[in-house]
């Protein structure tokens, strides 16, 4: 069934963590936050053409892109780079959950994206009790409208979600909707006796919350999760299609490893420390397109100067890897993988995140600073 209680039903189907906000989710119609004109992965569903498949989609547990390339005109071969959606709700029901939200608490969003978010939250808190800050001034006139038409009315301002909105603060509990590298001191300063949750990681590993309890300017936590959320636009690293990273491809360093690429690929933890190393390069595991079962993870830095890839082989021993550019990013990730395993393989729920003036990551306790258990990030060359 297309509507509210459908989706109220599958999501409990599901064992979703709807908890306190389960009379919101039945309340509130997604169909008022989504345009005539959307995405679900590599399907666009136009509301005029396919009214009912629009209606399902809305209903469905799936993340929704409604936006790409910032809203500019797209051409038919241009690499399409999501930049705004209706987040996947059970998703969102995760954050939330996660965000402890007490009944009189005031909240802070970060990423007001479709609104959708902010009316779970003022539907629930009040819309006295929600501020909600987008960077996209067109997206905040929406989210606000959309907001309007549920009947509800949290403010939407336009603004860099990295500074907060001090003018709303204090807050007991701060959410972004963007994953971030580093949480902004701002979050911190604005929530002192609260709670912070956001999507965390650099470009390798973007796919954890961070969950951080604040006291008096300092904040402390750990990650939990797999969240997939967008970047900041104002942070946000180039993207597109895998050959506009790669070039140079015959001038390339040709080597051999024996650490096997796919068991990189596949393991959550492993991808998870050596993203620390690796903050400013991403990863990307290609299977090949037959039954051969073989695989290539590629490594491609934010700013296209370097690249490296790795292949995989059933039953093999040794794997092929190729690099180019001012890094070794192969050698990078082999070495972060290396120290991870000195570490004796430590899963990433060892690992915390603490603010004080600085910020930093550790393992077990905030002492066991990871700064010096892993390796640095190499220092870019000057472009």
């Amino acid at each position: 069934m297309a509507s509210p209680a459908g989706l109220l039903g599958l999501l409990r189907a599901q064992g979703a963590r709807l908890g306190p906000w389960e009379e919101a989710v039945g309340a509130i119609r997604r169909e008022l936050f989504l345009p005539d004109d959307i995405e679900v992965g590599d399907e666009v569903i136009s509301r005029t053409i396919s009214p009912q498949r629009w209606l399902e989609a809305a209903y469905s547990d799936v993340s929704i892109t409604t936006q790409v390339n910032d809203g500019r005109p797209t051409g038919t071969d241009e690499y399409r780079l999501p930049t705004s959606s209706s987040s996947q709700p059970s998703v969102m029901l995760e954050a939330l959950d996660l965000l402890d939200v007490q009944p009189t608490d005031r909240v802070l969003e970060l990423g007001a994206g479709t609104g959708l978010n902010a009316a779970w939250l003022a539907y629930r808190l009040g819309s006295d009790r929600v501020v909600s800050v987008e960077v996209d001034p067109a997206l905040a006139e929406r989210a606000a409208k959309n907001n309007a038409a549920a009947g509800l009315s949290p403010r939407v301002v336009a603004g860099d979600g990295d500074r907060g909105w001090p003018e709303g603060a204090p807050y007991q509990r701060v959410i972004s909707t963007y994953a971030v590298d580093e949480i902004p001191h701002a979050w911190v300063d604005q929530a002192p006796q609260g709670r912070i949750v956001s999507p965390w990681g650099g470009s390798f590993f973007p796919y954890s919350f961070a969950v951080l309890d604040v006291h008096e300017g300092s904040a402390e936590g750990r990650f939990t999760g797999y969240p997939a959320f967008m970047r900041s636009r104002i942070r946000r690293p180039k993207r597109g299609y895998l050959n506009d990273f790669l070039h140079h491809r015959q001038h390339a360093e040709h080597a051999t490893t024996s650490l096997s690429p796919l068991t990189v690929a596949q393991d959550a933890d492993a991808l998870f420390y050596i993203g620390l190393a690796l903050p400013d390069a991403w990863h990307l595991p290609v299977a090949a397109d037959d039954d051969s079962g073989e695989m290539t993870l590629w490594i491609l830095a934010d700013d296209q100067r370097s690249w490296a890839s790795a292949d995989y082989t059933p039953d093999a021993h040794q794997y092929a890897v190729v690099q180019y550019g001012p890094r070794r990013l192969w050698d990078e990730a082999e070495a972060a993988h290396g120290a991870w395993e000195a570490l004796g393989r430590p899963t990433r729920a060892r690992a915390g995140i603490s603010i004080t003036e600085r910020q930093w990551l550790w393992i077990d306790e905030p002492k066991r600073d990871l700064s010096a258990l892993l390796p640095s990030p190499v220092a870019k060359e000057a472009t």
